[in-house]
């Protein structure tokens, strides 16, 4: 179960992500398109170093070794932009690469560079207003080719809806409206891994 960060700037930010950890969260995205570099670092530094490892970096990937990162993230228009021999060679240099896909048409064209993807949106979206997928998810899936590369679920995924996704072909989920738009990112987290941990 993979958390996606707020893009925008939440209360007490720092010591919800701190609490995120102690509750078990194991891959936490870095997804804020609007920091610069230094404040990519600032942030970074204030969750501390020692998560490093656990941290998932959306932007500024040229960051990443020196803050002790090797999981970075392409935006479906960053990997469309990148030569393949860049992605061969953050592999060879020991990273995890992850994407973003919106159709399994795209999913099972990828790169076998990319461990795993995201697929959205699943359902409607929770933190994007009037974000609704186009096309039936769970039906799509039953063209997928790409085996490779985890196939992860995101957009509306809610606590009620985690056991249905994981069970119709999904290899894992990331959380994003659930978590921070729903009042008590703990608790919500709390409750979607108990129903992950369950399956």
């Amino acid at each position: 179960m993979i958390v996606i960060s707020s893009p925008t700037a939440i209360g007490d930010e720092i010591s919800l992500i701190h609490a995120l950890f102690q509750q078990g969260m194991r891959t936490f995205h870095l997804r804020k398109p609007d920091f610069s570099a230094p404040q990519m670092v600032h942030f970074i530094e204030n969750i501390g170093l020692e998560y490093s490892q656990n941290l998932v970096l959306h932007s500024h990937h040229h960051l990443a070794q020196a803050l002790g990162i090797h999981r970075i993230h392409f935006t479906e228009k960053a990997r469309n932009s990148t030569p393949k021999s860049v992605l061969k060679n953050y592999k060879k240099s020991g990273f995890h690469l992850s994407t973003a896909t919106h159709s399994i048409t795209d999913f099972n064209e990828l790169d076998h560079c990319f461990d795993y993807a995201f697929l959205s949106p699943v359902f409607s979206s929770i933190s994007k207003e009037n974000y609704q997928p186009k096309t039936d998810a769970f039906v799509e899936l039953k063209k997928r080719t790409n085996y490779q590369t985890k196939l992860v679920a995101l957009g509306g995924i809610a606590a009620d809806k985690i056991h249905y996704t994981l069970q119709n072909g999904f290899d894992d989920l990331a959380l994003l409206g659930t978590i921070w738009n729903q009042n008590n990112a703990i608790e919500n987290f709390k409750l979607c891994q108990k129903i992950v941990l369950l399956f």
